[in-house]
């Protein structure tokens, strides 16, 4: 419900006038035109969902991974229903995670412009620090110089800062009658020198073709302009991935079964190898250390074709399983295999636990696989496929040890402690008792809010969330 609401953009009074009176593609049309007839991974669709921003129902930013001419691509497009594709905060940290995702994995980079420039009574949320709006810019120089091509469409207003974006691509089309690009448009101009000037005759599509040179290709309508820019990809001697030519066996257990084994409730740990039954080809897992800190499981396995080094959550991590964890993790960086984890952390309590040698122990086994995590120079992608606890979830390569990728199923929970095993009040006839109680429940509410899969990925601490049965497929 949540995902559809989202591909709507700003509702339908706003697409009618974007698609009625302003005669323009919306930006999901534009991507069917502009990639091949293959999926789309649309990265954290959920981005900007009932945030602090009055009425904006989402980022009003498309992001994803796609294939445009054989060649895989990180597409950016601005969805102008949303606010006019007015930029907030939330919108930038999005362009950056896309731009992040195209540096890593060194993928081309297709800009489809659309936007009124910043919102500017966030200004100070957007503009001033090191990871807002220019670095969007920044990144760009960045990527031309590690030669990652970059290429743009203007296919409507493209205001402001916002007008570095297709200058600084290495080429860009304008579409006639509705692209327009200036650092300031025509009321602007009325204000500063009482002069009235036209959009198209101050940034339009002709001026900016003959005149000022800031695009290379004119497009007399979208339709042309998609086709230019798969042409301009196709001369860009960029060459594709090879594609793996055999089907990879599918798992002996149907992807739909997920479903049913996502967990609910985080008391209890649910035997991973389940999951792991229905992830992988032919349900086919060489295990690691088998019999030893059963807490984690780990092993080596295909996903799609690839072969990867699974990481998954059995229990709590013990000294023993992050030590195995740990030997693991360095064994996949020595070989070059991509490494898999499936979070399911175990909570721990709120009380203070007493300092033993084996609790001493195991903080110390932790630390080592910590560093190992961060240390191992491979692709890491986490799925969150259950709680995403505490200090075990930085050792299963969370958000902060920055995997090349996390998403989580919808049931996922993140959070620092589960609220659910907070101490009690003790009892008592004084009326602190009872103010303590109320701040208690106050705290509880707030933490189970904060920890749920949605809140996460409105916030873009993750690349989205995935129904369980597709996970082979991301």
């Amino acid at each position: 419900e949540l995902l559809e609401t989202v591909s709507k953009g700003g509702g339908e009074n706003a697409l009618l006038r974007h698609t009625q009176r302003n005669k323009k593609l919306f930006v999901r049309e534009r991507l069917k035109l502009l990639l091949d007839d293959e999926p789309f991974l649309e990265l954290s669709p959920l981005a900007g969902l009932n945030m602090p921003y009055g009425d904006v129902p989402a980022a009003g930013c498309l992001t994803g991974i796609g294939k445009i001419c054989g060649v895989w691509c990180v597409v950016m497009a601005n969805d102008a229903t949303v606010k006019g594709g007015t930029i907030y905060p939330i919108a930038v940290k999005k362009q950056l995670r896309a731009q992040e995702i195209a540096m890593q994995n060194r993928l081309l980079s297709v800009y489809l412009v659309d936007s009124g420039g910043a919102f500017l009574p966030l200004q100070s949320e957007l503009f001033p620090d090191k990871l807002h709006g220019g670095r969007v810019f920044y990144n760009e120089a960045i990527m031309s110089a590690m030669r990652i091509p970059q290429v743009a469409v203007v296919c409507g207003s493209c205001v402001a800062g916002g007008a570095y974006v297709p200058t600084m691509a290495e080429e860009a089309v304008i579409v006639d009658k509705i692209g327009t690009l200036f650092l300031a448009g025509p009321p602007l101009v009325k204000a500063a020198t009482g002069e009235y000037v036209s959009a198209e005759d101050l940034g339009g599509a002709k001026l900016h073709s003959n005149v000022s040179g800031c695009t290379d290709h004119f497009a007399a309508s979208e339709k042309e302009a998609y086709e230019c820019i798969r042409n301009i990809i196709s001369t860009l001697n960029y060459d594709p991935l090879p594609e793996e030519v055999a089907e990879p066996d599918a798992p002996l257990y149907s992807s739909d079964e997920l479903l049913g084994l996502a967990p609910h409730d985080y008391r209890y740990t649910l035997p991973v190898k389940l999951i792991l039954s229905r992830l992988m080809d032919g349900s086919r897992f060489q295990e690691f250390k088998a019999n030893y800190g059963t807490t984690l499981v780990t092993g080596f396995g295909h996903v799609e074709g690839h072969l990867v080094g699974i990481v998954a959550s059995n229990g709590e991590l013990s000294q023993d399983a992050s030590l195995k964890g740990c030997h693991f993790v360095q064994l996949c960086s020595q070989r070059s295999i991509p490494l898999l984890f499936l979070q399911n952390t175990a909570p721990h309590t709120a009380e203070p636990t007493s300092i033993s040698q084996a609790h001493s122990n195991r903080l110390k086994a932790q630390a080592s696989m910590m560093a190992a995590v961060a240390c191992a120079a491979v692709p890491k992608i986490t799925v969150v496929i259950g709680g995403s606890y505490g200090s075990e979830s930085y050792v299963m390569c969370g958000r902060s040890f920055s995997p090349n990728f996390l998403f989580l199923w919808p049931n996922a929970r993140v959070a620092l402690v589960d609220s659910r095993h907070f101490p009690p009040v003790p009892r008592g006839g004084d009326s602190d008792c009872a103010g303590d109680e109320s701040e208690l429940k106050r705290l509880k509410e707030k933490l189970e809010e904060e920890s749920s899969a949605f809140y996460s990925s409105a916030r873009l601490w993750d690349d989205g969330v995935i129904l369980p049965q597709n996970t082979r497929k991301v």
